[in-house]
């Protein structure tokens, strides 16, 4: 446990000494995260838009929904395929 502690103390003095690592880092996750929200909140997954909207990792969880979870099935592309035609 206080190895842990030590860990989370030295990551403290990472951004205390490099305060425009914290600025890139939201730069990163803003637009991968309102991409994610975006995508959740328009095809109606409630339960994705609570998890991205309370989780931070970094964006990797908006990342993986926004190319893997969001994707429609196949099924439902070509029944939306045969009704535009």
């Amino acid at each position: 446990m206080a190895n842990l502690i030590q860990q989370m103390s030295g990551l403290e003095n990472i951004f205390q000494q490099n305060p425009w690592l914290s600025v890139l880092l939201l730069f990163w996750v803003l637009p991968w995260k309102g991409m994610a929200l975006w995508k959740a909140s328009h095809k109606n997954h409630k339960t994705w838009f609570i998890v991205l909207l309370l989780l931070n990792t970094l964006a990797i969880l908006e990342i993986f929904y926004i190319f893997v979870f969001s994707k429609p099935r196949q099924e439902t592309k070509k029944l939306n395929d045969q009704i535009q035609s």
